[in-house]
């Protein structure tokens, strides 16, 4: 047996044995003072590094169980299946189906990440938007993001328990959203106001939150429909509607 591969083998040893392990660990191991042979041992043993302490930990493939995010803690140490903290942050963000808030993906990959979030907003790797106040991190990818746009403010209008059971599930908000773009001025606020008298009490503003306008408009078009002003004029095609009729001017 060759000398490679008994210092691959002690290596594999070691880190089946501790799971994860620093460079000084390894160099003793191998003992070799030189970080670039260990890193080339290591690569026979297909590494990884934890995207936390500044990526100081090692570990292998073969031993990591990653979690349905794709993420794997050993103690203090966190790993990705992607590799890097900002690697890990853009294929969060770009799986999601509603964005992350910088809290959202603190619980999820347990590290701060507001500097790797502006970082990527700045190098047009992913986009922000602020919802509420918070800045939402969505996909760089336009109709992905329309999609999370959508979905998160449809979330962000869950009904609550105590809520009207009349009230949309949140499985239809999406569709609301969507079907709501499509009407003209005046029948958006109808519409607006159609949902709010589904809600009852505080549906201007929960329908002006979802829809993002004015509650104002919302109750203008709840009043509208109470007081049966609920005529929309028809926008008639260019060319459309009856023919004229030509003159005869020589008459029968």
């Amino acid at each position: 047996m060759t000398r490679n591969t008994l210092d691959a083998g002690s290596l594999l040893t070691s880190l089946k044995d501790k799971k994860i392990m620093m460079m000084p660990d390894l160099k003793n191991i191998l003992g070799s003072s030189c970080r670039m042979t260990v890193l080339r041992k290591m690569r026979e043993l297909d590494y990884i590094t934890s995207y936390s302490h500044s990526g100081k930990y090692y570990s292998l493939k073969r031993i990591a169980r990653y979690n349905r995010h794709g993420i794997w803690s050993c103690r203090s140490a966190m790993f990705s299946k992607v590799g890097t903290l900002k690697k890990t942050i853009k294929f969060q963000i770009d799986n999601s189906t509603k964005g992350f808030s910088a809290s959202e993906l603190h619980k999820i990959l347990k590290v701060k990440v507001e500097d790797v979030l502006l970082e990527l907003v700045n190098i047009k790797s992913i986009t922000r938007k602020k919802m509420s106040g918070v800045f939402i991190y969505y996909s760089a990818a336009s109709n992905l993001k329309k999609k999370q746009v959508v979905t998160r403010k449809a979330k962000l209008q869950s009904p609550d328990v105590e809520m009207n059971p009349d009230v949309l599930m949140y499985e239809l908000k999406a569709a609301l959203i969507i079907f709501y773009s499509t009407l003209n001025e005046k029948q958006r606020r109808l519409y607006a106001g159609y949902e709010s008298l589904k809600i009852g009490h505080g549906g201007d503003k929960r329908i002006g939150e979802l829809l993002d306008i004015d509650k104002k408009t919302v109750a203008k078009g709840r009043q509208e429909l109470l007081g049966g002003e609920t005529e929309v004029d028809n926008i008639r095609e260019s060319g459309g509607g009856r023919k004229s009729v030509k003159k005869n001017s020589g008459g029968n």
